[in-house]
């Protein structure tokens, strides 16, 4: 079986950075878990980065969310280091300047997974837009995300985001 991990912006601004919240820091041994199963087990591995530069604030995002966040080489765009050390230079890794990655979708378009499982940040925005375009990009493969590996800023947020995934016909475990 040809399975994939998509492990979806776990950056420090997300964490304890100017979009930080606390319970973002409490998945990280989970996505360390399945990097390391996933890894044991030779499957493929993804991650996400939202990237921005300075002019962010002049972006359509920016207007909407008015606070500067992953900017490009700042310590808040890097991937959390517990995480981050379990990369591989085989891991194919995105940087993405909205919520969806269209440039993900393209490259999985042709990949025939058999499963693809999505872990990281932020459940009710970045986690299930990358979500619906792996089903749009592989119709035929079982698409999961892990409820506790995954979280919100708004905990009520979170759980109407895994009743819409599950609704979308992507499977929810741990919720």
């Amino acid at each position: 079986m040809k399975k994939l991990l998509i492990v979806v912006d776990y950056q420090n601004d997300f964490i304890d950075g100017s979009l930080g919240f606390g319970s973002a820091i409490n998945i990280k041994e989970n996505i360390i878990k399945k990097i390391i199963d996933y890894r044991k087990e030779n499957h493929d591995i993804i991650f996400t980065m939202d990237t921005h530069s300075d002019d962010y604030l002049e972006t359509e995002e920016g207007r909407n969310l008015n606070i500067k966040h992953c900017i490009k080489n700042t310590k808040g765009h890097q991937i959390q280091s517990d995480v981050n050390a379990l990369k591989s230079p085989k891991d194919k890794v995105f940087e993405k300047h909205t919520f969806p990655s269209l440039e993900l979708g393209k490259f999985l378009e042709n990949k025939n997974y058999d499963q693809i499982e999505l872990c990281g940040l932020v459940s009710n925005i970045c986690v299930i837009s990358n979500a619906i375009i792996a089903k749009s990009a592989v119709p035929n493969a079982h698409i999961i995300v892990d409820a506790l590996a995954t979280a919100s800023y708004d905990k009520e947020l979170h759980n109407k985001t895994m009743d819409v995934l599950e609704g979308l016909h992507i499977e929810v475990v741990n919720k």
